[in-house]
């Protein structure tokens, strides 16, 4: 069974970031991927400030990373780049940790001023971690995701479609990788 780690980089507890990781996450396990969570904001932050490479939850989560086939990382922008503590988190990772991962990388944010982010302050990092399967991303806008008071999601028509491409593409990568590698 394809194994997918979800790396969550907001600080808040509940973002746009979480709605749209958490509607992959549905899509995922329905095309029968074992999925994790990692919520950076859930770490200790003496371990994310102090550089704790020897962290248990730290080390815990490189494990899960290493047992994925794939990587999605979502992030709001802030101040035209993901979060500070996504940075510190990726900070901890060993230098290959993305290597042989198909890596999806999500941005969020409040305006089309920052669609870059992705590829300008985003994938320089992955790459750096050893990431060379990096899917296209996807930026989408605050704006395009509606909550509703039953705690459901609905997104804007162009931006669902995206949404899906993205997860069709990490799930035809991860689907052949464990078939290659059986």
């Amino acid at each position: 069974m394809p194994k997918v780690t979800l790396i969550y980089g907001s600080p808040s507890k509940k973002s746009t970031s979480a709605k749209i990781l958490t509607y992959l996450d549905n899509r995922l396990k329905e095309a029968g991927v074992d999925t994790r969570w990692i919520s950076v904001r859930d770490f200790p932050a003496e371990d994310l400030l102090h550089a704790n490479f020897e962290s248990a939850e730290i080390r815990q989560s490189v494990n899960w990373i290493e047992e994925s086939d794939a990587v999605v990382i979502a992030t709001p922008v802030y101040k035209a780049s993901y979060t500070g503590l996504l940075k510190s988190y990726l900070d901890l990772l060993p230098q290959t940790a993305l290597a042989s991962k198909a890596v999806l990388p999500i941005a969020v944010g409040g305006s089309p001023a920052h669609l870059l982010v992705i590829d300008y302050a985003l994938k320089p990092i992955l790459y750096a971690l050893g990431a060379r399967a990096i899917c296209g991303g996807v930026y989408g806008l605050d704006s395009q995701v509606t909550s509703h008071a039953d705690e459901s999601v609905s997104f804007e028509e162009s931006f669902q479609r995206r949404l899906d491409s993205s997860v069709d593409e990490v799930l035809d990568l991860v689907q052949n990788k464990v078939t290659q590698t059986i």
